[in-house]
């Protein structure tokens, strides 16, 4: 089997990643709920993580980072709870629907919402995001990189334009999170969107947001905290504000165990060796006649995928042969992605997204060539 659908979950996890989550099932207790050994043991770690994950996407305070189960539920928080009806909310048709249907809801509640075209490569163009600010404009909402076609917004020019006009930069950076630095002080991110179990390569059901300081956020949910037990409101400081119920203390310690192996590896070495094989991949399939490929290779910068129609053919029936036939998995139809869809002419065939990883090999993406040019000559 050769795994190439990464950007939905990456695969395998290291393995320091796996024994950490076995060590902390084995011995954590339940994080803010006791004064016993295992109990402490628990917050310890995932304080330490807190910590880690601050100082690894240049958030400040680690009291600013909150965890969630996925970018998902990181999104729902940040977008239903800074938004009120009369507000603007500006966002990009490179969005997944982690952002859309959030954004549709508050649209429904009597948000104004604004969507920045992209071209037929998959770009916008910034210029436009500046001339859709209005004076109620509350937050501009966007990916960092599309899971699509790996194109990136340069989030350093939309910060600098938010900060120009005063209006709040929330994040989803899904894709991008343990490919690139991020560092949100820097990059003027106020939101910091998150999910552990992609690039980051932690365990699936974590992830966090990360707010900068002076930032509220209304919480999503309401309930246990192991604080202010006898008050009838949830507590509004954070991180507890936005963290309901019992952690997910054991994959947390995945999460901080796969950051650090980021981090002793090196992020830059990981990325060069994911766009080393995506380059591979792309050369070897670029010239074939058959193949249409989507997004903008002019740049170096991108995340490590390519996404591809071979003829007129539905793109989850070339999915399935690359699988029945070649043993090679990938991810077919509309990627959670519509608009994208809209802007590249894919809405009715979908698109063949091949995703990589620094675990890949150079004989599984020479296999990958070769599947497409055979499946491309029929």
């Amino acid at each position: 089997m050769i795994y190439l659908d990464n950007a939905a979950t990456s695969f395998h996890k290291p393995q320091c990643v796996i024994d950490a989550v076995v060590q902390a099932m084995q011995h954590l207790g339940n994080a803010g709920r006791g004064a016993h050994d295992e109990a402490l043991a628990a917050s310890r770690l995932i304080f330490d993580a807190r910590q880690k994950l601050a100082d690894f996407f240049g958030a400040g305070d680690p009291s600013g980072v909150a965890f969630t189960m996925n970018s998902t539920e990181s999104l729902n928080i940040a977008i239903q709870g800074l938004l009120c009806p009369g507000d603007h909310v500006i966002t990009t048709q490179m969005e997944h629907n982690s952002v859309l249907r959030p954004l549709y809801l508050m649209e429904r509640k009597g948000v104004k919402l604004s969507i920045i075209p992209a071209d037929r490569l998959g770009r916008i163009d910034l210029s436009e995001l500046e001339t859709q600010i209005r004076p109620e404009t509350k937050a501009v909402v966007c990916t960092h990189a599309s899971n699509l076609t790996g194109n990136m917004i340069d989030i350093a020019q939309v910060g600098e334009i938010c900060r120009r006009h005063g209006v709040l930069l929330v994040v989803d950076a899904s894709q991008s999170a343990g490919v690139y630095p991020i560092h949100m002080m820097e990059m003027g991110i106020d939101v910091l969107c998150f999910t552990g179990h992609k690039s980051l390569l932690g365990p699936q059901g974590t992830g966090g947001i990360c707010v900068r300081e002076g930032v509220k956020i209304l919480p999503l949910l309401a309930g246990g905290s192991g604080v202010h037990s006898y008050s009838k409101e949830h507590p509004d400081v954070m991180p507890t504000a936005l963290e309901a119920g019992t952690l997910n203390g054991h994959g947390i310690a995945g999460l901080s165990a796969a950051v650090s192996y980021i981090e002793e590896t090196g992020l830059d070495q990981l990325r060069n060796r994911e766009m080393e094989l995506m380059w591979k991949f792309y050369n070897g399939v670029k010239d074939c006649s058959n193949v249409k490929i989507y997004g903008d290779f002019s740049v170096s910068k991108r995340c490590p995928i390519v996404a591809l129609n071979i003829g007129d053919y539905d793109s989850g029936q070339v999915a399935d042969e690359l699988f029945e036939e070649y043993g090679i998995c990938t991810r077919a139809g509309a990627h959670c992605a519509p608009l994208m869809h809209q802007a590249l002419g894919t809405v009715d065939q979908g698109a063949v997204r091949f995703s990589f990883s620094h675990q890949n090999t150079e004989a599984e993406v020479d296999a990958a060539i070769e599947a497409v040019n055979e499946l491309a000559k029929d």
